[in-house]
């Protein structure tokens, strides 16, 4: 195995163990699972807090039918709702309600805790470092 496959293969390893973390601290401390904290977050940071549910799709790396399950979920919860396009009404919109504003504020400070203690936990500062001065070395 080269290198760079080793390398790869350790960082997918603890990409994969940070996210399993980060799932298991936002479910109990917030409630949410992690795509649905990302989900909220992106459109949060959206124009007018909404998004075509295929441009959610598209910035969650998940399928139409997966993201329209859990906008669904996130409705039932009061935290976003869905809306027709006004100009084609065969397009669906994803948007955050207030309350979904005011939880991912709220998760926000919980999330940012809960990555700082993953990568700790995982030591995936030095790995990414590590990697970062293996990519400037190999560009000079």
């Amino acid at each position: 195995m080269s290198k760079e496959s080793d390398l790869w293969l350790r960082l997918v390893h603890e990409i994969a163990s940070v996210e399993a973390d980060l799932e298991r601290i936002m479910q109990v401390r917030h409630g949410l699972g992690l795509s649905e904290y990302r989900a909220l977050q992106i459109l949060s940071r959206s124009p007018g807090s909404e998004l075509r549910m295929q441009a959610l799709a598209a910035h969650l790396r998940l399928n139409q039918s997966s993201v329209s399950r859990m906008v669904e979920r996130l409705e039932r919860a009061g935290l976003a709702i869905r809306d027709l396009c006004p100009d084609d009404k065969r397009g669906v919109y994803a948007v955050l309600s207030d309350r979904g504003r005011a939880c991912v504020e709220d998760a926000e400070r919980g999330y940012e805790a809960a990555l700082r203690e993953a990568l700790k936990k995982h030591r995936c500062g030095g790995l990414l470092a590590a990697r970062q001065a293996e990519l400037s070395n190999a560009e000079t």
